[in-house]
Order: structure tokens, then C-alpha cells, then sequence
């Protein structure tokens, strides 16, 4: 009975996935007017509903605009899905558990209301709906005056301003992101679409409750802003310290341009997959930070995927807590309870056997370098969208593993930390304590 709620999930990805493949193979889809094969359309379709954009075909050019309102529609399905039903099972989970961890969940793990499900999806649905518009109008000026149409114009900045609101990283120009490399104001735009959608319920609920006083936000909240800042900045930093000569990547670009996209690729890494440079000719310094961030991801539910921000943050506090020898591990004077460090710690752990095994997997169906194959197993099952350029040219075996990765990044981790919530319970004995020889 416990295990049900968590099913809910990954059943609606599956049929909104299988959905979206059907219309896809529609020979309306397609720009030469021929149905897709079967595997392109699921690698697409599994794709945008999980909000990743990693691409098997040139978006811009094998799709027919009605296939690229297709997509549009996946990854906002998608992304409104990822953040609305993750808050509702977060509730569900908080009315399953008694009274006092009922009481903690609202006040300090989730920040919302139990009774308060109408309110998440109002806003929920005004985040999505008016911070998209208004970058939609933004970017719209961008696009203009390059001999398009006034309605294609807007299509376009819509089209892309929802992309980077979802996380999603599809873009239906020729060149993709890149065609920004020398523009700060759109890739400012991207970046802002990116980041909001990637902060997740609770903390969209916090701002909205506190009007800017953070002290008052939930310790859910001050984490993943604090995690998430620090991650954008060594981001930043690393990128712009790696690539700086690289005449691949920023080292062809003027000073001011090369500060601009470090910044936009560590946003971008961590689940965007709207790459403005060539991401397949970055160094392999670059290529290991950008392996991290890409595990990591965004806050949690949101749209970003990876293991989030707040369970990096609690295992990096319980290491400096136990490195300290303190008896509690204690983040922003609140303490942190031994089952959200198991759950943190599981999370994680079974990432790294995840990405490690399938990166086994691939290794043996593609002939391509090892680092880039891992780079695109990371990237897909963190829901991120980044590619080496190596996606298409991959075997079918391999490019369905990517589809499972997609689909298991996604609906597959949010099961796994819903049912870890749901299984919490306190047995009424304990064992004799033993200590054990670690190292």
C-alpha cells in the first residue's frame, strides 16, 4: 500500500512518453514528410518529457514546425508535470507520516502547506506561464529583423524561452544555442529562465510567503540558494580558468564574451543542456567539472534533474561533521536527522552505481571515447542535455540505454525518494550497538 503512491509517477511518464512517440511518428512531424523510425521518435519523445534535450537527429532541420510544436508541448507537459507532482507526493508523503514529522516536513523540509495543494499548483502554473512570457517577449527582440515573419519571430522566442524555463534545452534554430556565443542579453535571458526553473516548489513557495527575508526561509530553501550559488560560481570559475586559451570554446571569443558563457555553461550544466559553444571541443579539465555539475543538477522539485543540491549539501555536512568529530550534523543551527542523511546517502550511492554500470553498459555497444560516452550516460541520466556530438552517430542498443537512463533519471530517482519517505518508520526495538573498523 505505501509503495502506491510512488508508482504514480513513473506510469504518467510512461504513457505521456508512449503519447508523445505516436505523434511523432505522424508523417506531419517530419520535415521531408516520411514517419521517423520508431527509435527517433522515442529517443525524442522520451527526451522532451523529461525535460533532458539530448537530441538523436538535428532538431532544427528533421523536424517540421507541427513536429516542433509537438516537442513544445512534451517538455512543457513535462516540466509542469515534474514540478507539480513532485510537490503533490511531497505532501502525500508529509500526510503519511505522524504528527510531528508532519509538523517537521512543513516547516523545515518542504515549506508548503498540507492543505495547501490548490495554492502549489496556481503557482506552479504562474512561475511556468509568466516567466516565460516575459522572456519569450525578450528574446522575440533577438530574433527580429533577420527577415522572419512577426508570428515566427514570436514562435521562436517562445519556443526557446520555454526550453530554458523547463530545462528542457531544445532549440529549433540552426546552430542551436551557440547562435547566442556573442550575445550576453539573450544568453542573461536563458540563463534567468534556466536558473528559475531550476530552483524548485519550495523555494518558489518561500519567496513568495517571506517577500525576500531570509531569514525566514525553510533550511530546504537556504541550502539549496547557498549549494546552488556555490555550484554556479566554481562552475564559473573552473570553466573560465580551463577554457580560457581554448580555441574550441572561449579562447576564439573576445574577453568580455568569455566571462559571459563561463557563467552560461556552468548554468547550463546543471540541466539546462542549452550549450552556447561547442561543448564536444571543451578540455578534459572542464569535461570532469561539468561531469559534477551535471550529477548534481538543481534543487529539488524543480525541473532540474541530477541528485539535487540539498543532498549534495547534507552529505558534504555530514563528512565536515563527522571530519569535526561532532555528534550531530547541523546545517544553518538546525540539526539533521539520521534518516535524512540515509536518504541523502542512498540517493547518491545508488547514482554512482546507476551512471557507473550503464557507462560499463555503453562502453561495450560504442566505439566512441570512454570520457565522451560517460559524459553522455551522466547527461542523460541527470536530465541535463549536454552532448560530446555523439548521440546520433551511437548504435541502436545504445541509444536505447539512453532512453532508460532518461526515463530512470527522471521518474526513477523521485520514486526512489518518495518511497524512502513512505518506508520511514521507527521499529519499536533496537539491536546492541557494535562498532565496526572503517578504513
Amino acid at each position: 500500500m505505501n509503495a502506491r503512491p510512488a508508482r504514480i509517477v513513473p506510469l504518467a511518464y510512461a504513457v505521456m512518453i508512449a503519447l508523445g512517440a505516436l505523434a511523432l511518428m505522424l508523417p506531419q512531424a517530419t520535415a521531408d514528410g516520411r514517419s521517423p523510425p520508431f527509435l527517433v521518435a522515442l529517443f525524442t519523445s522520451t527526451s522532451a518529457i523529461t525535460v533532458t534535450g539530448l537530441a538523436v537527429v538535428d532538431t532544427a532541420a528533421y523536424w517540421s514546425p507541427f513536429g516542433h510544436a509537438i516537442i513544445f508541448a512534451l517538455f512543457q507537459i513535462g516540466g509542469f508535470g515534474v514540478m507539480s507532482g513532485a510537490a503533490l507526493l511531497a505532501i502525500l508523503v508529509a500526510r503519511r507520516l505522524n504528527l510531528s514529522a508532519q509538523l517537521m516536513v512543513q516547516r523545515e523540509a518542504r515549506g508548503i502547506a498540507m492543505g495547501d495543494i490548490a495554492g502549489v499548483l496556481r503557482l506552479t502554473l504562474a512561475s511556468v506561464v509568466v516567466v516565460q512570457l516575459l522572456i519569450a517577449m525578450a528574446l522575440s527582440f533577438r530574433f527580429a529583423g533577420e527577415g522572419r515573419s512577426l508570428g515566427y519571430t514570436l514562435w521562436l522566442g517562445l519556443f526557446h524561452a520555454g526550453a530554458a524555463m523547463t530545462n528542457a534545452g531544445f532549440s529549433i534554430v540552426e546552430g542551436g544555442g551557440t547562435v547566442f556565443v556573442r550575445d550576453p542579453l539573450a544568453l542573461g535571458l536563458l540563463a534567468t529562465a534556466t536558473i528559475v526553473g531550476g530552483l524548485g516548489m519550495p523555494i518558489l513557495h518561500d519567496l513568495r510567503r517571506h517577500r525576500g527575508a531570509a531569514s525566514r526561509y525553510t533550511l530546504h530553501s537556504k541550502l539549496t540558494l547557498v549549494g546552488g550559488a556555490s555550484l554556479l560560481f566554481l562552475g564559473f570559475v573552473a570553466t573560465l580558468a580551463f577554457e580560457w586559451g581554448n580555441p574550441g570554446t572561449l579562447g576564439a571569443l573576445e574577453t568580455p564574451h568569455r566571462f559571459v558563457n563561463a557563467l552560461y555553461h556552468s548554468v547550463a550544466s546543471r540541466s539546462s543542456g542549452l550549450n552556447s559553444f561547442d561543448t564536444g571541443a571543451i578540455s578534459q579539465d572542464t569535461m570532469l567539472v561539468t561531469y559534477a555539475l551535471m550529477f548534481v543538477g538543481g534543487g529539488s522539485v524543480s525541473m532540474a534533474g541530477g541528485i539535487k543540491v540539498s543532498t549534495l549539501m547534507v552529505i558534504v555536512a555530514t563528512i565536515w561533521a563527522e571530519a569535526r568529530g561532532d555528534r550531530d550534523v547541523t546545517l544553518f543551527r538546525r540539526r539533521i536527522s539520521p534518516g535524512m542523511l540515509r536518504e541523502a546517502l542512498t540517493i547518491a550511492a545508488m547514482a554512482v552505481l546507476v551512471v557507473g554500470a550503464a557507462s560499463l553498459a555503453i562502453r561495450s555497444l560504442a566505439p566512441q571515447p570512454l570520457r565522451h560516452l560517460v559524459f553522455e550516460v551522466i547527461s542523460a541520466f541527470g536530465n541535463v542535455g549536454l552532448s560530446m556530438g555523439v548521440t546520433g552517430d551511437l548504435p541502436p542498443a545504445a541509444q536505447t540505454l539512453l532512453v532508460a537512463l532518461m526515463f530512470l533519471g527522471r521518474a526513477g530517482m523521485l520514486t526512489v525518494a518518495v518511497g524512502l519517505a513512505l518506508r520511514s518508520r521507527q521499529a519499536a526495538y533496537r539491536y546492541p550497538e557494535e562498532r565496526l573498523i572503517i578504513g
